[in-house]
C-alpha cells in the first residue's frame, strides 16, 4: 500500500500550497472492527501549511476531501486530517 500512500501525498501536494505532509496507515488498529474491510484504508494525514491555516477548519477539510474524493471512494475508509 506504500505506492497509494504515496499518490495520496502527491495529489495533495499537487492541489495545495503545503510546506509538509505526513501520512500514517492506521489501518491496524481497526482490523477488529465489524465494518473492517482488507481493501480500504484507515488514514490519518498532518499537514503543515500556512494556505490551510487561512481557511476555517470546514473549508480546508473539504478542499482535502475533494482532492480525494475518488479514493475516498475506492480505498479510503476513515481519514484523519490535522492542519498545523
Amino acid at each position: 500500500m506504500k505506492s497509494f500512500i504515496e499518490l495520496v501525498e502527491k495529489k495533495i501536494k499537487n492541489n495545495l500550497q503545503i510546506d509538509k505532509i505526513e501520512i500514517i496507515d492506521n489501518t491496524y488498529k481497526h482490523l477488529k472492527h465489524k465494518s473492517y474491510n482488507k481493501d480500504k484504508l484507515h488514514l490519518k494525514i498532518a499537514i503543515r501549511s500556512n494556505f490551510l491555516k487561512t481557511l476555517s477548519k470546514i473549508e480546508a477539510h473539504k478542499k482535502i476531501m475533494n482532492i480525494l474524493d475518488e479514493e475516498l471512494k475506492s480505498k479510503i475508509h476513515s481519514l484523519e486530517i490535522k492542519i498545523n
